[in-house]
């Protein structure tokens, strides 16, 4: 196998040009990177990615810890990231924690480092004191989609306001006429959909209305979840016109559960979710939901994590607690799963 130092002569310079020209970085001419490239091409030369990590001082990938990789929405983000990452010359480490402490802790362990130069964290239910001690051991670490951008969490993250998203989907509901409207929380009560709650509760208010009389169900974020939590509401409450849901996957259960009662969504029963992962538009009806910029919270998490990975010694801790960048609002996308009241319908 050739060598980096082979490709180097070939090329007719040294070493450091063809490490610079592999990373896209120093300045190189057109005229020296097309040798080295060809020069590449020709020896079929393929980079080392220990021998990477050696020289550099620094593992050549980054890790992205979830709590479910069988959620949608996880492998859409780490899609993102991903095709981030890979601008810049680097590689994707995903770690699946199942939503347990223990195993997410292994993985920074095992991994944040070694393998992986820092560490980006979705939802992934690991204690702040374990990313903290990742930190100390060198390996930054920025939270993905923090769903509070006006309440710090005291370390490294990229924000989107997920209060305003459900704000945004109760508020197209009572535009639609509905009063009755029973509501789903993808979470515990203290959980990561908290604010997409109190979004609704704060559109309840502007229309002078008491979200608090609204029957709710905290279930799991799952399709599952969402169905058996929308059978119950609707069986306890048959008089609810709409389901006002925190995330897409159990709002997609909840119209399998209006299909079982025999509903007809939207003519009798409204369904809105939060996200818009593809499975939305994908269902029939497809849903209606409250998109979150995805796409630019990934690549916005990658370029605030190499920041912090390449900050001079010392440089990267000055106010990196507090370090936040807000995406993009969330925007409403209206499609065939919500509808006026029905005529005659309870209100």
């Amino acid at each position: 196998m050739p060598t980096l130092v082979e490709v180097a002569r070939h090329a007719g310079v040294t070493p450091a040009t063809v490490s610079n020209v592999l990373r896209n970085r120093g300045r190189v001419g057109d005229a020296t990177r097309e040798r080295v490239l060809a020069a590449i091409a020709t020896l079929g030369y393929t980079p080392h990615l220990s021998a990477r990590a050696l020289a550099e001082g620094r593992a050549p990938t980054i890790a992205l810890m979830v709590s479910s990789i069988a959620n949608p929405f996880y492998p859409e983000f780490a899609l993102a990231v991903e095709n981030a990452l890979r601008r810049s010359g680097q590689f994707l480490i995903i770690c699946n924690t199942d939503g347990d402490p223990q195993t997410g802790r292994a993985y920074l362990d095992q991994i944040a480092g070694t393998l992986s130069a820092g560490v980006l964290v979705m939802n992934a239910n690991l204690d702040f004191a374990d990313l903290r001690a990742t930190e100390r051991r060198g390996a930054p670490v920025v939270l993905c989609m923090w769903e509070r951008p006006h309440a710090e969490p005291g370390l490294p993250c990229v924000a989107v306001d997920f209060r305003l998203a459900g704000e945004l989907a109760a508020a197209h509901l009572l535009s639609l006429g509905h009063r009755r409207i029973g509501v789903i929380v993808g979470s515990k009560p203290s959980g990561i959909h908290a604010a997409r709650y109190e979004g609704f509760l704060d559109a309840m208010r502007a229309a002078a209305l008491d979200g608090t009389a609204a029957p709710v169900r905290y279930a799991r974020d799952t399709t599952q979840g969402g169905h058996d939590a929308a059978l119950e509401l609707l069986q306890t409450h048959p008089d609810l016109t709409a389901l006002f849901t925190t995330n897409d996957l159990p709002a997609l259960g909840a119209m399998q559960a209006a299909a079982d009662l025999g509903l007809d969504v939207p003519r009798q029963l409204s369904v809105v979710g939060i996200t818009d992962i593809r499975l939305a538009r994908e269902s029939r009806p497809a849903l209606t939901t409250v998109a979150v910029p995805t796409v630019e919270a990934a690549e916005l998490a990658v370029a605030l994590l190499r920041e912090l990975i390449e900050a001079p010694d010392g440089a990267a801790g000055v106010g990196r607690e507090s370090r936040m960048c807000v995406a993009s609002a969330p925007r409403l996308v209206i499609r065939a799963s919500t509808g006026p009241v029905a005529s005659g319908a309870l209100r």
